[in-house]
């Protein structure tokens, strides 16, 4: 219950006299799914000091880790690309650090879960980070765990195995819920309806209270919102965008033979993709640190191509970044602009529109260049081409 809850936050020992009505909703109504508890159950048995020192060392740990994998295969292509686009990825990770959100944890684990599958070294644990990535945050890590199982042969296998072991760690949570609390089904539902009520945090419409700073929302719903405030509107224009996206990443896939390298075009699209259609915060966009080998494999082939990834992932990690999103507020509020009438419509388009669009035009580039690639006739082996040489030569 929610008045339960609230009585034991304020009951753990610190001064929470000065906590605004934001923080103390945030802290009573819980919106993560059962399946979290098997994760978070040992640091709760924990004191509060360990426990969040524990926790935000995880956070830390897991982003430098995911960090230096990505660096590892990006710079097999262009180190020093791949190194520049990490480092300003990592110096722009403060929010993950200060809200201990989980989607630190969770985007880190999908991260080294992919790295330890593509290049099938410590699969076991790769298959383990992708089960607790996708028992904390399946609206992350969900599509990207679907790209393996739809690209079939050893892929699909460790797809399948990491289901089981996330159903493995989410049943004792997911069991012991449903025997303490019969109708959490319920609460969590009214929890979620409560949240992106109209003028609530995750409302993605102009009024939100918590959709438009550093925390800001950067699916499509908060574009669409701009027009016209309305769920029956903005929900289902940003499903009918995204819809044919998705459809045709997912019968690209289905179509074509996998290999490391339409693997992480295939990555990259869905990382950018997945934001959109349903509700992520700037913190999640973190997925996109998935991008940087496929724009590091396309910056080493040279030419126009190789340009507009670097353009791409360079304008998709500034727009999604802390640091300038914090300096551009900050020069907003120092000048007092009035959030009324055409001035304030200017305003919000300002502060909403830049990260959903340039997660559209990440995954669009994305997708249209595994596409390509996926339909390109595959280069003939050395040997083959020798054999077609010899056959066609008068001497033959």
């Amino acid at each position: 219950m929610e008045s339960e809850v609230l009585r034991i936050y304020q009951a753990e020992g610190a001064d929470h006299q000065l906590d605004t009505a934001r923080i103390r909703e945030v802290t009573a109504r819980y919106i993560y799914l059962p399946t979290t508890f098997s994760f978070t159950a040992p640091f709760a048995m924990l004191p509060w000091g360990p426990a969040h020192v524990l926790w935000m060392t995880l956070i830390v740990g897991g982003i430098l880790l995911a960090s230096f994998l990505i660096w590892n295969l990006g710079a097999n292509y262009a180190p020093i690309v791949s190194g520049v686009l990490i480092g300003f990825f990592f110096a722009n990770s403060e929010a993950l650090v200060v809200l201990g959100n989980t989607a630190g944890i969770a985007v880190s684990l999908c991260v080294v879960a992919v790295w330890c599958f593509l290049q099938e070294r410590f699969v076991p644990a790769g298959i383990l980070c992708l089960a607790v990535s996708l028992a904390v945050k399946p609206q992350d890590a969900g599509l990207v765990w679907l790209y393996f199982l739809l690209a079939g042969g050893v892929y699909r296998k460790r797809a399948l195995q990491t289901l089981l072991a996330a159903i493995a760690l989410s049943l004792p949570g997911v069991l012991w819920v449903w025997r303490v609390a019969p109708h959490w089904m319920q609460e969590w539902h009214s929890n979620l309806s409560a949240f992106a009520a109209h003028g609530g945090i995750n409302d993605p419409g102009p009024a939100s209270t918590g959709g438009h700073g550093l925390g800001m929302l950067v699916n499509l719903q908060a574009v669409f919102s701009v027009f016209r405030d309305d769920p029956r509107f903005y929900n289902p224009a940003s499903y009918i965008v995204c819809a044919p996206l998705l459809l045709v990443w997912v019968l690209v896939t289905l179509r074509s033979r996998s290999s490391p390298a339409r693997a992480w075009l295939a990555i990259a699209a869905i990382a950018a993709l997945s934001m959109l259609p349903v509700y992520h915060h700037l913190y999640d966009a973190k997925l996109l640190l998935l991008t940087v080998p496929a724009c590091a494999m396309l910056w080493a082939e040279g030419g126009p191509m190789g340009w507009l990834a670097l353009l791409v992932n360079t304008a998709g990690f500034v727009v999604t970044a802390d640091l300038p999103w914090a300096i551009f507020l900050g020069l907003v509020s120092s000048m007092r602009v009035s959030t009324t009438g055409l001035s304030g419509q200017i305003l919000t388009a300002v502060q909403v529109f830049p990260a959903p669009l340039i997660l559209l035009v990440m995954g669009v580039f994305y997708l249209w260049v595994y596409a390509r690639r996926c339909s390109a006739p595959a280069p003939l082996p050395a040997a083959a081409k020798l054999s077609d040489r010899k056959r066609s030569s008068p001497a033959a």
